[in-house]
């Protein structure tokens, strides 16, 4: 297979299986994502096959603060700031961000997001939202660790592809709120691009094939409502589509 492709993951049967989506078309795939794997013949129509989240992580990790357009009035870190995100928190494209028990301020946050491959390399990206509760982050309800604020079940879309053979470091990332263009700002403006990110992480926790980094979001933010739908779209990746539960 060429140096660019498009991975899905999505259920058959009681397993879950990878495919190489090509012009609305899944071609099915034998063995992992991370394994030598070729197409077995069968074929599904993308849009008879709901997609689950692309790969299946070790570890989470998020950048916080990596855009100079999200800081406001804040001073930008000296070195990548980087938190953890539950597995629990992950969410397939198309399946519902719900809004969890007493939160009052939940915004989206549209981020290119790296899935690690083997030796600290990139495998490819993804589009990602890092759902966040500004309440509990930082507000008059705030929590001293953000295990609520950036952790909750469905607080981590993922989707709907991961692409390989992309310039990642120069790629438009546009969020979208029931239509409206919220969000829009290229990766080449990342304070820390992912190469930095992944030399500072690795330093201290192993990388393993699969991992994921959400590498920050540009720009402001906005509560986000019940009936709401959000997208993530990042170029050459595709949309990221999540209704608000």
């Amino acid at each position: 297979m060429s140096a660019s492709n498009k991975f899905v993951r999505f259920q058959k049967g009681n397993s879950s299986v990878y495919g190489l989506l090509q012009e609305g078309e899944i071609q099915e795939l034998t063995g992992g994502l991370f394994e030598p794997a070729q197409p077995n013949g069968q074929v599904h129509l993308l849009e008879d096959t709901p997609l689950l989240v692309p790969c299946q992580p070790t570890n989470i990790f998020a950048v916080g603060m990596n855009y100079r357009s999200h800081l406001g009035d804040r001073k930008a870190p000296e070195h990548p700031e980087i938190f953890l995100k539950p597995l629990a928190a992950l969410q397939h494209t198309g399946g519902a961000i719900r809004t969890p028990r007493g939160s009052e301020d939940m915004h989206f946050e549209g981020e290119l997001v790296v899935v690690m491959g083997a030796g600290n390399s990139v495998f490819g990206v993804t589009c990602g939202n890092d759902v966040s509760d500004r309440n509990w982050q930082r507000g008059a309800g705030k929590d001293l660790q953000w295990w609520r604020a950036k952790g909750c079940d469905t607080f981590a879309p993922l989707g709907p592809a991961i692409a390989t053979g992309l310039d990642y470091d120069n790629l438009r990332l546009q969020t979208r709120v029931n239509g409206e263009t919220l969000q829009d700002q290229n990766t080449s403006d990342l304070i820390f691009n992912v190469k930095t990110v992944i030399e500072w992480i690795s330093g201290w926790v192993t990388l393993q094939p699969g991992d994921l980094i959400y590498t920050g979001t540009p720009g402001n933010t906005k509560r986000l409502l019940p009936g709401d739908v959000v997208e993530v779209e990042i170029a050459g990746i595709g949309v990221l589509r999540n209704p608000v539960e």
